[in-house]
C-alpha cells in the first residue's frame, strides 16, 4: 500500500508526497512521503507539482519519523523553498512498481462509494493519510459532515475497486460518540 492521499488531475498520475516547509536557508525542504518506504519518493525518477508543470528531481538529505529533508532542482534559498510549502509531488503511475491483486494505492480510494456492512450508503472516501498514529480513512458523509475511521481489517474489511467501493464496520466508540452527542445538544 502506498499512502498517497488524493488523485491528481491525471488519473495516470499518483501524489507520492507534500512539501511541508522550508529546512534551512539553502533552499531545502521538509518533505512528508506518501510512499510505503519513505525514501522510495526518489527513486522512480523526477515528480511534478500538481499542474503537471513544474519537474523536481529529488535528492534525499537525511530521514527521521517526522519525514525527509531534501534538495529538489530548482529550489534555491529559503524563499524558493518557502514559496513551495504545500506543493504535492506526483508521479507517473507507470513508473511505480506493480501491486500485489490485494495491494492499492491510497489515491485509488479516493472518491468510492462508503457503505456500512448491511450495505447502505454512508458516504464517500474523501482522505487516506497516516498521522502517526496509523491510517485513517476520512468519510464525507451523506448527510453532510466528516467522520475519519481507522484502517484496519475490523473496520474496513471490504476494498472493492471493481465495484467502486469501501465497506465500513464502524467501530462501537463511534457509535457510542454520536450517542453522547445527542445527549449534550439535549
Amino acid at each position: 500500500m502506498s499512502n498517497s492521499p488524493q488523485k491528481s488531475a491525471s488519473d495516470n498520475r499518483i501524489c507520492v508526497g507534500i512539501v511541508t516547509g522550508p529546512h534551512g536557508l539553502k533552499g531545502d525542504v521538509k518533505l512528508k512521503s506518501y510512499t510505503e518506504n519513505p525514501k522510495d519518493v526518489a527513486a522512480f525518477g523526477p515528480v511534478t507539482d500538481k499542474s503537471g508543470e513544474r519537474q523536481f528531481d529529488i535528492r534525499i538529505l537525511s530521514a527521521n519519523q517526522k519525514g525527509l529533508v531534501v534538495e529538489l532542482s530548482g529550489v534555491r534559498g529559503r524563499e524558493a523553498a518557502e514559496a513551495i510549502r504545500g506543493t504535492e509531488l506526483y508521479m507517473v503511475r507507470d513508473l511505480l512498481p506493480e501491486l500485489e491483486e490485494d495491494e492499492f494505492y491510497y489515491s485509488d480510494l479516493v472518491g468510492l462509494v462508503v457503505e456500512d456492512i448491511n450495505g447502505a450508503a454512508i458516504g464517500t472516501v474523501s482522505l487516506v493519510d497516516n498521522y502517526g498514529a496509523g491510517e485513517i480513512i476520512e468519510v464525507d458523509l451523506k448527510d453532510g459532515g466528516t467522520e475519519m475511521y481507522p484502517m484496519s481489517r475490523e473496520v474496513v474489511p471490504t476494498i472493492d475497486l471493481k465495484n467502486g467501493r469501501v465497506v465500513i464496520n464502524p467501530p462501537a466508540e463511534i457509535f457510542a460518540d454520536a450517542d453522547h452527542d445527542k445527549e449534550e445538544a439535549e
